[in-house]
């Protein structure tokens, strides 16, 4: 399986937020954050977070993936 595919909820939580990014949420979980701008998938731009072109590709890719397991 895809390493993008085995986030944890509250990482995919975080990449469903920043894809507004004039909505960036103050109650971002930090770890999450910080593990996502690890990875890659998010970057700091001047005080908020954007999502990096890698993590809109986990994003859409990961998105049936959030489908199923809102299902279960």
């Amino acid at each position: 399986m895809n390493e993008e595919l085995e986030l944890r909820p509250d990482q995919w939580d975080a990449l469903k937020a920043l894809r507004a990014p004039a909505e960036n949420p103050s109650k971002l979980g930090r770890f999450a954050v910080e593990s996502l701008i690890t990875l890659g998938y998010v970057a700091m731009r001047g005080d908020s977070f954007v999502l990096t072109p890698a993590g809109r590709k986990v994003l859409v890719r990961g998105s049936s993936q959030l489908l199923l397991d809102l299902a279960a």
